[in-house]
């Protein structure tokens, strides 16, 4: 029989594999090999970096360098949600620092945090290009608009408890 780790493990191998033989023939394949992983999985696992690392003929630091230089890159699995919050001018000059305030209290977490049933991980984003309707955000890869206190913690108990967006 299986275990659950075991097949979380077995999971992880096939996606850094199929990465790597999708892309690891390519100039340059380091980024595609970990943005793959990362569609694969939600992150890079830890595990993946001295395999990378092997493949391309680079050393683990600089494969480890490359995932925790780009704040996109995740170590840990995300929570069932992502809700990227714009921190850009425009969003805060229409209430989006008030509004990051507030998330963090309001899901307890600070940013890169995950809630501790986790349902929602809080990520910073630095403009979405949606600046006439801020404070914005991205929810799960789709963006939100002209988001306060109350809005927030609407679309917060609307992903708790499973509606699609």
């Amino acid at each position: 029989m299986i275990k659950p780790a075991d097949h979380t493990i077995a999971l992880q191998q096939d996606a850094v594999q199929a990465a790597l033989a999708a892309h690891a023939h390519r100039p340059g394949a380091m980024l595609p090999i970990l943005h793959d992983i990362q569609q694969r999985l939600g992150h890079v696992p830890s595990d993946a970096v001295p395999v990378i690392a092997q493949r391309l003929n680079l050393s683990r630091a600089e494969v480890h360098g490359v995932v925790t230089f780009y704040h996109d890159f995740r170590a840990h699995a995300p929570g069932a949600h992502v809700v990227k919050l714009c921190r850009a001018e425009a969003c805060q000059s229409v209430g989006g620092a008030a509004l990051e305030a507030h998330a963090c209290r309001s899901l307890g977490v600070e940013w890169h945090g995950t809630t501790t049933d986790g349902a929602v991980t809080l990520e910073p984003v630095y403009c979405l290009g949606n600046c006439a309707l801020g404070p914005s955000a991205l929810v799960d890869g789709e963006p939100v608009g002209r988001l306060n206190a109350e809005t927030f913690d609407a679309m917060i108990a609307e992903l708790r408890q499973g509606a699609a967006r």
